[in-house]
């Protein structure tokens, strides 16, 4: 058994093209490089999307919660390339399936996003991913990306 692998957000930074506000992953730690693993977002109330959705009652967007986990799942995948610090690539969404609702996540929250890769051919793949805050389930969908080169 290997021991879990921690990625800061400067790591991070170097999988991902996003960057604030659009970066939704913190810290990330991988069980298995390319397989499985669970990251994290930190919510605030200094988020953009709190300001207005809603002002009165603020929720992280549905469609923001997937965004966290499809990262996290590229992230995921690129841990598994041997060459990820040298070589750019950029994880592309295909489809999104299967997607759950579960619970509202608002500021003072912490999210982790585990993800499990289920199938994969050549450079498409799927992952399976939970979204969690208090260990209660607020969301969870299947992710069909591709990898690419730059």
């Amino acid at each position: 058994m290997t021991e879990n692998k921690v990625y800061n957000i400067d790591a991070i930074m170097q999988m991902l093209p996003h960057r604030y506000p659009f970066l939704l992953l913190d810290r990330l730690t991988v069980e298995e490089p390319g397989e499985k693993g669970i990251g994290l977002k930190n919510l605030t109330m200094n988020e953009l999307f709190f300001q207005g959705h809603f002002p009165n009652n603020p929720i992280m967007p549905g469609v923001l919660q997937i965004e966290a986990i499809a990262q996290t799942a590229g992230c995921v995948v690129l841990s598994g390339t041997e060459d990820w610090q040298t070589k750019k690539r950029s994880v592309l969404f295909m489809s999104v399936d299967n997607v759950k609702f579960r619970k509202p996540v608002r500021p003072g929250d912490q999210m982790l996003m585990f993800v499990e890769k289920t199938k994969m051919h050549r450079n498409i793949f799927v992952f399976h991913g939970v979204a969690k805050v208090d260990d209660q389930v607020v969301s969870e969908a299947d992710l069909t990306a591709m990898i690419i080169d730059e």
